[in-house]
């Protein structure tokens, strides 16, 4: 089964409107696309944008935290539980009304103390998501990008996975963060495909077009699709060019491996 690539239109094309970032995507000849926080724009547009680009958003984050308080997510903040469910109800709807598949909730920089507290909600994302058919997912975040985060390690994330105990509770593996904390991305990929809800790429260090730098993507796709990887890859980078275009000729090297 090919590989099938999603755009992270958190990231690209970021001087265009939400909707407008949609139909470039397409226009690109991406499978999908992903975005972060698509809240200021009516679900119902969007949504017909999707439709008639015919192109699926797989995938929304819950809210980071309100504006004036500089946080990174909620969901393991102790005292932040009733916030944390209104963003998780705010982004199962979202979803839902446009057909995503996947729900992101973001921690922020709970303790180790507060662990129970983001296992508690991720248990009631769970629940809430199960009903329509939506996949939870977390994602380990590397320190220098997000100091502080609750967990960083993709052995943490399965940890959590496991002591939720829901089935549509999965891992976000996005293979930049992955690899400045732990590396070895073939053995954690291998050793953790069924846990895995959706693959992120980006270069790493400088964050750009997964054509070069320390991370030899080809191979790693060559590995995903020979071991049956059959969801998508989210290209969530920083285009180093003037244009999202001018550096997407990756993409269809990619597709002819």
């Amino acid at each position: 089964m090919a590989l099938r690539y999603s755009a992270n239109i958190g990231f690209l094309w970021e001087h265009l409107a939400l909707p407008e970032r949609i139909v470039a995507a397409a226009q690109a000849g991406f499978d999908a696309v992903e975005c972060h926080f698509p809240y200021e724009y009516n679900s119902a547009e969007i949504s017909k944008v999707l439709v008639s680009n015919n192109i699926p958003m797989i995938g929304i984050n819950t809210q980071l935290g309100p504006a004036d308080e500089g946080l990174f997510g909620v969901a393991a903040l102790s005292g932040r539980e009733a916030l944390a469910r209104e963003y998780i109800d705010q982004a199962i709807a979202y979803a839902c009304d446009i057909g995503a598949l996947n729900v992101n909730v973001v921690a922020g920089a709970g303790t180790q103390a507060s662990e129970s507290v983001f296992q508690e909600n991720l248990r009631y994302a769970c629940k809430q998501g199960a009903e329509h058919g939506l996949t939870i997912v977390i994602e380990p975040l590397n320190p220098r990008s997000v100091p502080d985060y609750h967990f960083s390690r993709v052995e943490q994330a399965v940890s959590i996975i496991e002591a939720v105990g829901e089935s549509n509770l999965k891992l976000m593996f996005d293979c930049f963060h992955t690899q400045i904390v732990q590396g070895d991305l073939s053995t954690l990929l291998l050793g953790n495909l069924h846990n895995i809800g959706h693959i992120q790429l980006s270069a790493v260090h400088d964050r750009g077009e997964p054509d070069e730098g320390e991370v030899h993507y080809p191979y790693l796709m060559k590995l995903l699709e020979r071991i049956g990887y059959s969801g998508y890859i989210g290209a969530e980078y920083k285009p180093r060019g003037k244009t999202v275009e001018s550096g997407l000729y990756w993409l269809e090297a990619f597709r002819k491996l």
